[in-house]
């Protein structure tokens, strides 16, 4: 994990446009998943910060090596279920319960570094307030981001 985000934040423009490109080519719909991000009214800085963390995910997946399968929209769906079901398990709960179910999830994911990293990017945006639609759909895009390529790697090791 470590590695594939030095080496995204050492490229350049044209190795990042290179990468969103091989992206497209190998999992198109990720890529999607990111851009649609405008029609919800996400700023383009906004959606750079998705793009960084799509390619930090495609680099790490690359640096695994191996063949992944394509992580297609009924996986993303599928994937979108679980992360939202995890959200509301947590609505009205007290402070002390959220951070235990949170720290939970956390601990126990199969992508544990990759989901602490999508997390911290987001955190740093200040989007984990979740104070408008806008923030809600990015912060639901990152996490299943994470959450396709958790379950596209169970799925390779099968």
């Amino acid at each position: 994990m470590a590695d594939a985000i030095r080496a995204v934040a050492a490229m350049g423009l044209q190795q990042r446009l290179d990468l969103a490109d091989r992206v497209h080519a190998e999992q198109p719909t990720l890529l999607y998943s990111v851009l649609v991000m405008q029609r919800f009214g996400a700023t383009m800085a906004q959606i750079e910060v998705l793009i960084e963390v799509l390619l930090v995910v495609f680099t790490a997946m690359k640096v695994a090596g191996g063949k992944w399968p394509v992580i297609t929209e009924e996986l993303q769906e599928r994937c979108l279920a679980r992360v939202v079901g995890r959200a509301r398990f947590i609505e009205g709960l007290d402070a002390p319960q959220v951070d235990a179910a949170v720290k939970d999830a956390t601990l126990g994911h199969p992508q544990a570094p990759l989901l602490a990293y999508a997390v911290d990017a987001m955190r740093c945006q200040g989007w984990l307030g979740i104070k408008d639609d806008t923030q809600k759909h990015l912060v639901l895009t990152g996490l299943n981001l994470v959450e396709c390529v958790a379950e596209a790697a169970t799925r390779r090791k099968r």
